[in-house]
């Protein structure tokens, strides 16, 4: 097996009420020691993603990246472009995350169609494919059920080649199964068919299930699973002495126990010594070591991020 990869720790950030708050919370994420900043792909309360992180990379040296870009609102080969002109002008900096939309309010409001699980990931099979044609070298062409290319040479080019990294989150055993196969990091998660995060996604997300979800990508993967960085995103972060208590709030939310609530890969809770060890723990049976935080822990868990980055 390879030496495993070293910790590094993006954070997520959706808004700002104005520039210099955004300046702010860019700020304070880089002098935190956090890698990345991502921004998610939603039609709710949130910047733009693209002009957004643009900002970041303007005033800052933090990696950029996505969480994911929603492949039903922009055509791949507008989005290769705008994803391309991010990576030179970041002089490499991008980390492309995309995925086949999820979130069933973004359609119902916007009126794009919420086709079946089964179409969207069609469509996001084949934007793949699109996008790292027109990253490539040369005009290509691409025939597929949802995008017809024809002798397209994609422009500009990004700095990091072939492409920049792909970030492909997924649940699902196709999902899972096509980044194992296409990403340079995937995003493990609970399964969100459901379009919308409840008990059933909860459930979804035990570590039994993390398993079995590491051996559908590890199946799919073959050679090139060493070569793969595994991110989660953490969407419950708790800096506590009394773990098990805490895991009595937010576990029955999910359905859990509060002893699966401690296990689930999606949540880190207890002291900073305990948080440290889990995360050891977890690369060892998920190769996990790319953590997303959402912006709420960007300063508590500083401490953590400051002792494991690079360990």
């Amino acid at each position: 097996m390879a030496h495993p990869r070293k910790f590094r720790f993006g954070i997520q950030i959706a808004n700002a009420t104005s520039r210099k708050d955004w300046l702010e919370k860019i700020r304070k994420t880089a002098d935190l020691g956090y890698s990345s900043l991502f921004m998610p792909d939603h039609f709710g309360e949130q910047l733009g993603p693209v002009p957004a992180l643009m900002t970041v990379v303007e005033n800052s040296d933090l990696r950029v990246g996505t969480l994911v870009l929603d492949n039903d609102y922009k055509h791949p080969v507008v989005l290769a472009k705008e994803a391309a002109t991010i990576d030179v002008l970041s002089e490499g900096r991008l980390e492309l995350g995309i995925g086949a939309g999820w979130l069933r309010t973004d359609y119902d409001q916007s009126g794009i169609a919420y086709d079946a699980p089964k179409v969207r990931v069609d469509r996001f099979e084949e934007a793949l494919e699109v996008l790292k044609g027109a990253f490539g070298t040369g005009p290509f062409s691409f025939d597929g059920s949802h995008y017809q290319i024809t002798n397209y040479d994609g422009f500009p080019k990004p700095v990091q080649q072939p492409h920049p990294p792909i970030l492909i989150g997924g649940g699902g055993k196709r999902m899972l199964r096509i980044a194992a196969r296409e990403a340079d990091i995937i995003g493990v998660n609970p399964n969100l068919a459901p379009g919308e995060v409840n008990m059933e996604v909860g459930q979804d997300g035990t570590a039994d299930r993390f398993d079995e979800k590491l051996r559908w990508v590890k199946e799919a993967a073959g050679d090139r699973f060493d070569d793969i960085e595994f991110n989660t995103l953490i969407f419950i972060g708790i800096i506590t002495d009394d773990a098990l208590g805490a895991a009595n709030n937010f576990a029955p939310l999910f359905g859990l126990t509060p002893e699966q609530g401690l296990e689930v890969p999606l949540a880190l809770v207890g002291s900073v010594d305990q948080i440290c060890e889990t995360l050891i723990e977890r690369r060892e049976r998920w190769n996990i070591s790319y953590y997303t935080l959402s912006e709420g822990l960007l300063e508590s868990f500083a401490p953590i991020v400051e002792r494991m980055s690079g360990q």
